[in-house]
């Protein structure tokens, strides 16, 4: 079909724009660019999918209606509406590798950014540092008393380097998502519960006080973004019968381009 034939096309389009990503000598604003583009071209390509998923659906509403046409066309239409499933089964594949890839296609931190951030992370045993990501890993056992979302006084220090580091010229062109996550372990006792009923409040609440801590120490609101995941997205097993596990407690910081 045409459409096939168009929407062909477009794939090897998006695809090779996808694969090649931001050179290393495109500027920030070019990459954002870029992105836009391929963010359309995915947009693009959902809609042919939509289309096609119709035509599957009035397809399958044929093959309803085909009670006394002959074996051989019966087999004949089960078989397009066979190939139509795969076909659609395989642009929901590639659109969500796109997206993925999509996601992974922006600026890099700058080497000095890199140099500072791993400096950084060497002066505490609560931080790692992920250069490939641009996150920074707190903690959180170390951040935070049991149950509390009141940042340490020791772990304020690191907090308040970190505002200088993200104040410096060389991280002016980045902004900070700042994301919480606890354990499995329930919330048992009944001071904890009036201010944080559930591991997901507690998480949310303990980023949003590294967030209120960073911005005390200069960081602009507008700058930050504040999220928590609670005990869903574990990073290590829990033990059995929620008996949790402090490597899923943790705060991650995360250095992305600055939105325009």
């Amino acid at each position: 079909m045409n459409r096939s034939r168009f929407l062909v096309g477009v794939l090897a389009c998006v695809m090779t724009l996808l694969i090649a990503g931001c050179e290393c000598g495109q500027s920030l604003e070019d990459c954002k660019a870029q992105n836009r583009i391929q963010q359309q071209r995915i947009a693009d390509l959902e809609g042919e999918l939509a289309m096609c998923n119709t035509d599957l659906q009035q397809k399958m509403q044929e093959m309803e209606g085909l009670t006394g046409n002959s074996k051989a066309d019966i087999e004949a239409k089960n078989a397009l509406i066979a190939a139509l499933e795969a076909d659609l089964e395989k642009k929901k594949a590639l659109i969500a590798k796109m997206q993925t890839q999509l996601m992974q296609t922006g600026a890099p931190l700058p080497p000095e950014m890199n140099i500072l951030l791993q400096e950084f992370a060497k002066t505490s045993d609560m931080i790692d540092f992920d250069e490939s990501t641009g996150m920074l890993k707190f903690k959180s056992d170390l951040l935070f008393d049991l149950g509390s979302d009141t940042v340490r006084p020791t772990a304020a220090d690191a907090i308040k380097t970190l505002a200088g580091i993200m104040s410096s010229p060389e991280a002016k062109q980045f902004d900070i998502v700042v994301v919480g996550h606890t354990d499995d372990a329930p919330i048992k006792r009944a001071q904890t519960l009036k201010s944080h009923p559930t591991n997901w409040h507690l998480s949310v609440h303990r980023a949003i006080s590294v967030e209120n801590l960073l911005a005390k120490n200069g960081i602009a609101p507008e700058r930050m973004a504040v999220t928590g995941y609670g005990e869903y997205r574990p990073i290590a097993p829990n033990k059995p019968n929620k008996g949790g596990n402090e490597a899923n407690r943790r705060v991650e910081i995360f250095i992305v381009p600055a939105s325009s």
